[in-house]
């Protein structure tokens, strides 16, 4: 299970930093106190519905974009059946 607050608060510090905007821009945007903001970012607030609306209109993005889920991705190093390689020292270890 995924810690909801902490998707919202990676996605909306992720989207404000690429609209290249403050954290007291996008409370002003959305009409809400900059450490409100903060507090979303560092995920210190489960934030509500309606909160979720206001911040995905304030970025210009859908609201499923805050709520979107970290993509699974291979780690570097693993093969597609999703075994790890072996591992060899390096020489004169």
């Amino acid at each position: 299970m995924h810690d909801m607050p902490q998707v919202v608060a990676r996605n909306l510090r992720r989207l404000r930093q690429e609209m290249g905007i403050s954290q007291e821009e996008l409370a002003h945007r959305a009409d809400i106190d900059r450490t409100y903001v903060s507090a979303l970012e560092r995920a210190k607030y489960n934030p509500t519905v309606g909160m979720i609306g206001r911040l995905a209109e304030a970025l210009g993005v859908l609201p499923a974009r805050l709520l979107q889920l970290p993509s699974e991705r291979p780690r570097a190093g693993a093969r597609a059946a999703g075994r790890q390689r072996s591992r060899v020292p390096p020489a004169g270890r």
